[in-house]
């Protein structure tokens, strides 16, 4: 049996932080969520386990009122043990900010 991994990800933001309105309140909040395929069949596709991540570090970590994710890191993991099995584990992680509220 041999396996090898492959990791591939981005970083996207969701909010403005342009100004000096907000504070962290948590940095690198995640969730994950993982697909199994066994000769190709099976699991999630991408942007499905994508959104399975995304609701997994949503419940981990929920936001209140003034609150935002920012600076989100999205993180594929391939994992192959040939030639019958892959994982793929999607992790998406985050910081949460505070917004000042407007007066």
């Amino acid at each position: 049996m041999s396996s090898c991994a492959m990791h591939l990800g981005y970083t996207t933001n969701s909010a403005a932080l342009s100004t000096n309105n907000f504070a962290y309140v948590k940095r690198s909040v995640q969730g994950t969520a993982k697909a199994i395929y066994v000769f190709g069949i099976g699991g999630l596709k991408r942007q499905a386990l994508t959104e399975e991540a995304r609701k997994d570090m949503m419940e981990n970590f929920p936001i209140q009122d003034n609150q935002a994710f920012v600076n989100i890191t999205v993180s594929y993991k391939y994992t192959f043990v040939l030639p019958f099995f892959m994982q793929n584990k999607c992790t998406v992680s985050a910081s949460v900010v505070q917004f000042n509220p407007m007066h």
